[in-house]
Order: structure tokens, then sequence, then C-alpha cells
């Protein structure tokens, strides 16, 4: 499930350049304590992993750069957020529909409006662009024994290998199965560009851009819901369908 809410604000709605923790902090303070507890400390598991199932968009609007600062000066700005977990997207709208003062990064905030995306249709084939950084990384060790965390870019084959490991290993962590399907493709288009985010004291390289994926379907809706990539629930990873009239839509 995808909503994309239109927030208002009086003034000018001032945030840390690096929000991505602000916004992840106003979506668990828009659920319940226990829902918010499962998915902190527990989660949907595989193995060792422990996936939140949801992701966020950056904010979108006007706004300017002063210093450390954004400034969105001109309402609304939007947020789009995913999950195939419902009942994650049920208790969060319900709390904005109930609450007409809402906080975000120390900013009171009303919701102006909710859109409700459609259920996707997926064929195996589909061209995307990013609404959120997507991470693919690896733990290595240095010679010194050291841990130290490797970004992969588009052009590398862990990427794309990565990619569709992560996917698999949410897959089976939600439905409680193992994904039987073909290797997915994930082919850039034209050059992505590299961001690089603070989520805290963490510093987190992604690439925006779009892509074409190839793969089984179900695997596909399930990127689409959660995001591709690592560090969903941070805010990193969602796409969103590019319809030229050749491809099947996404969503």
């Amino acid at each position: 499930m995808r909503l994309t809410l239109e927030l208002g604000y009086d003034g000018i709605l001032s945030l840390p350049i690096q929000y991505n923790y602000q916004v992840q902090g106003f979506l668990y303070g828009n659920i319940t304590d226990e829902l918010g507890a499962f998915l902190h400390d527990e989660g949907f598991v595989y193995g060792k992993r422990r996936f939140k199932m949801f992701t966020f968009s950056r904010l979108r609007g006007e706004y300017e750069l002063r210093g450390d600062r954004i400034e969105f000066r001109s309402p609304p700005v939007r947020l789009t957020i995913s999950s195939p977990y419902g009942r994650f997207i049920e208790e969060f709208a319900n709390t904005l529909l109930r609450n007409a003062e809402l906080e975000l990064g120390g900013h009171r905030i009303h919701v102006c409006s909710i859109r409700v995306h459609p259920e996707p249709e997926i064929g195996e084939e589909v061209e995307v662009k990013t609404l959120s950084p997507v991470v693919v990384y690896s733990t290595v060790h240095t010679k010194e024994g050291k841990k130290k965390t490797y970004y992969y870019s588009p052009y590398e084959t862990e990427f794309e290998d990565l990619v569709d490991k992560n996917l698999r290993k949410k897959y089976e962590a939600f439905f409680g199965k193992p994904a039987r399907a073909r290797k997915l493709k994930m082919e850039p288009i034209k050059r992505p560009v590299e961001k690089i985010v603070k989520y805290r004291e963490t510093v987190i390289k992604g690439w925006m851009g779009r892509f074409v994926l190839k793969g089984n379907r179900k695997l596909l809706k399930l990127g689409y819901e959660c995001g591709i990539g690592s560090k969903n629930s941070q805010g990193f990873g969602m796409v969103e369908v590019v319809d030229d009239g050749r491809r099947v839509e996404l969503g």
C-alpha cells in the first residue's frame, strides 16, 4: 500500500538538510506504541536480518538551503510512504485523520490531503525512477582486520546481485517462504547521480536516477512496496513507475 501526503504549515518549515531521521520519527510517532515496538525491535526476520518493510520518499516542495538547514517556504510539501504491511499504512493514515495538528522536526504541521495509490499491476519489466536514493553495500574487512562499509555503484556487478539477494530475503521474511524466481536485473538509464546522506552519525551513499527492472512480478511488486536495496526504513530505495506508454505500469 502507498500513500502520498500533502502537508501544510504556517510560515517556514525549517529542517536539517539531512532530515531522514526527523521524517522517520514522524512515521513512528503516528502509529501505536505496540506496532512501533514491533517494527523497531523485531520486524520481519530472515536469519540475523530484521526488516521493517516500509520506506518513504524525500520531501518534495519549493525550498531554499540555508547553511545546514533546508527551508520549505511555500506549502504544501509532499511525502510518500509505502509498505506491503497493511497494518502499518492503516494505523498511520487513521492517526493522521484523527489529529488536526501533527509535529515534524519541531514544527506544527497538518495534513491537507491524503492520496491512496491504486494497487499496482506488475509485468516482468518496468521502468522506475527513484524517490529516494538506492543504497547497496556490504561490510568488508581491511588488512588490519577492521570492519569497513563499502557502498557499490550501479556500474559494479555486485550492485545488481545484492539488490536481488536483498529482495529475496525480504520476500522470505515477509511471506514465510523463499521466492522461486529468476534473478532480478537492474539496468541504469542514462547516468545515475550519487547522493551522500548523513543519517544521525552515519554517512550513507546512494544513487538517484532511472532504472529498468526485469524479473518476477511478485519480487518487483514487493520492491515497489517496501523499497529496493538497503536501509529502506531510513528513507532509502523508494521508486515510482515511469509510464512512457510502452511498459507495464506499476502503480
